[in-house]
């Protein structure tokens, strides 16, 4: 049964990635795990290219503490400061042992201006968000998105597409990627 390790110990992003492999390969079964490993980015990336850094190197960083899976995913959710107002947004690294790698990224939205000014100060999104919405620990639940969609769209729902996405080339290995 192939091994997945996901760069990450939270929940939603361990189901996110069970549910993506799932539904694209629904004739195998998975076993996925979870390993808390460093970014090498801010707490709160602020740009696209930050934000994909993480995800990469979150991936490469469970590759080192699980070198036996066969696929490594990394999720990094980031921000993005535009002249319109802050987005968010998350980015999607996965490879495998033969070096495949495939890219994915949520859809993006806005953020209220109540949390875009706390990000702005410094303060991580999940945080932001537990603070504007009187929240305890968003980020493990439904998330901004959730919690903005009254969960029509909660945060695991919003990854599985962009996982989903990242794993295209590996649905399609006779194709060049």
């Amino acid at each position: 049964m192939p091994q997945i390790t996901v760069a990450s110990r939270n929940p939603v992003k361990l189901r996110a990635a069970q549910s993506a492999f799932g539904q694209l390969f629904p004739e195998q079964s998975f076993v996925v795990n979870g390993v808390a490993v460093a970014s090498g980015v801010p707490d709160q990336p602020r740009s696209v290219a930050e934000t994909m850094r993480g995800a990469r190197q979150r991936a490469e960083n469970a590759r080192a503490a699980q070198p036996d899976s066969d696929f490594w995913v990394g999720i990094e959710g980031g921000i993005e400061d535009t002249a319109q107002g802050m987005f968010c947004f998350a980015r999607i690294y996965i490879f495998n042992h033969a070096g495949a790698v495939g890219l994915g990224q949520t859809a993006v939205f806005y953020l209220p201006r109540e949390v875009a000014e706390l990000v702005r100060a410094g303060m991580e999104l999940g945080h932001a968000d537990d603070i504007v919405f009187q929240r305890d620990n968003s980020k493990q639940a439904n998330g901004a998105i959730g919690i903005l969609t009254d969960d029509v769209v909660d945060r695991e729902a919003y990854y599985i597409h962009a996982v989903i996405m990242a794993l295209v080339p590996f649905k399609n290995p006779t194709l060049t990627w």
